[in-house]
Formats: C-alpha cells, sequence, structure tokens
C-alpha cells in the first residue's frame, strides 16, 4: 500500500483518513479489554433493566472508525458463534460501542438471542476496522490479514431486474474455515444473497474493498474479575 501524506489529499479523504488514523491510535494507546468490558456492561445492563452504558467519551474521545462486535460461547472446549453484527461505516466509538453489542447479542437474524444463562460462557470479541482500500481484482488480498467487501450488480432470481449484492467477511473468517482465496469469494458472493451461476466475468466484475482490523477479545470471567477490582 502507497504512503501518502494525508494533507495532500482532499479534504473529504482527509477526513476519512483521519478517523482512521484517530481508530488506530485509540487502540494502541488505550487498555483494549477495556472495550470488550463496555460490551459486557452493556449485556448486563439489557438484562437487568439498568441503563445502557457507554463507552467513556473521556477515554474515547471523538475516535471514529468501522467496528464489529462478535459474542462466542464456548461449551465442551467447542466455540461456537452467538453474533456478529457491526458497521463499515466509520462511527463514533463512545456513543455506538454498546449498540452494536446489543445489536450482535439479540438481533443477528442467524442466530436466538442471547440469554443470561449463557452468560458464565460468553466471549466478546472486537474488531476495529481500518486500512480499507480498493483490491486490483478479486484475488488481490492476503489470507489472515485482510477483511473483504465485494459489491456487484446482477440479475435477480427472476431474472427481470438489476440488483445490488453486498457481503463482507472479517479477515479471521477464511482462516477459520480453512478456505482459499477462491473459496472465500464464493462464498461471499452466496452470501450476498445471488443465486445465480458464479463465472469469471462476475468475479471480475465485482468491486472489492480490503481492510485490515484491529481485535482485541475478553472473556465473561476477566470481565468479572476486572470489575471486582475496580
Amino acid at each position: 500500500m502507497k504512503s501518502t501524506s494525508s494533507k495532500n489529499l482532499p479534504y473529504e479523504e482527509q477526513n476519512r483518513v483521519s478517523s482512521v488514523e484517530k481508530c488506530v491510535e485509540a487502540y494502541k494507546v488505550f487498555p483494549s479489554k477495556e472495550l470488550c468490558f463496555v460490551c459486557f456492561d452493556s449485556l448486563l445492563a439489557h438484562f437487568t433493566g439498568k441503563e445502557v452504558p457507554k463507552a467513556s467519551s473521556t477515554l474515547y474521545p471523538d475516535y471514529t472508525c468501522p467496528l464489529f462486535v462478535t459474542w462466542e460461547k464456548s461449551a465442551s472446549g467447542v466455540t461456537k458463534l452467538r453474533g456478529c453484527i457491526g458497521t463499515l461505516t466509520p462511527t463514533r466509538l463512545c456513543e455506538s460501542l454498546s449498540e452494536y453489542a446489543l445489536h450482535s447479542a439479540f438481533r443477528d437474524s442467524r442466530f436466538p438471542s442471547i440469554e443470561p444463562h449463557e452468560l458464565s460462557s460468553l466471549f466478546c470479541k472486537l474488531s476495529l476496522l481500518h486500512s480499507s482500500e480498493c483490491a486490483t481484482n478479486y484475488l488481490d488480498w492476503t489470507i489472515g490479514v485482510h477483511g473483504l467487501r465485494i459489491e456487484f450488480v446482477a440479475c435477480d432470481t427472476s431474472g427481470d431486474s438489476n440488483s445490488t449484492f453486498t457481503a463482507t467477511y472479517l479477515p479471521e473468517i477464511p482462516l477459520q474455515e480453512c478456505w482459499t482465496k477462491e473459496e472465500t469469494i464464493q462464498s461471499l458472493i452466496r452470501k450476498s444473497g445471488y443465486r445465480g451461476d458464479i463465472t469469471d466475468q462476475l468475479k471480475s466484475s465485482m468491486k472489492i474493498t480490503r481492510y485490515q482490523s484491529s481485535v482485541c477479545t475478553a472473556s465473561y470471567e476477566e470481565y468479572t474479575r476486572a470489575r471486582i477490582s475496580s
């Protein structure tokens, strides 16, 4: 990736680069697990009917970045996904973290809502996205380094009109699934809702955005220890 001074970029692009830089700096400076603890705070507040907290605006002032909150559950040595929702649009961390923690826990349509009895087996993983850039083609990315967002236009299932299809995978997904690049792209296309033929022409026509992420993870046990000692 070619390095470019943000001062030489258009005003709108300067703002985007500034947001990314602030996000990365926030992740470097502040204890990463505290961000996950705020997600647990939000989950407990929801279950107990208390006011949902926000990340401290004193600790995280004006930091904006795309983010995803992932909930996982460990049972008998096996880790299972319980929810993952986020945004690819830069958002103010102190205002959005709790919101996406709850969306991930209760609004991921792939899973039933998280219940109170699951708390002790939960892990929270927060991904702060950065270094977003356009790929030159659908294979121009590195497994385990880049997350992907695809976008393409194709005929819908009725064949009567064109529709826009989009989907994304965080960087760790291809590694977890032991996918090749081709398998990852095919899975992303199906995740987008497209059910037609996957041709070379279709793959070549896609707009591919690759990005990287800074990840922090905390278990419920770590969370309770930290809150007791604070």
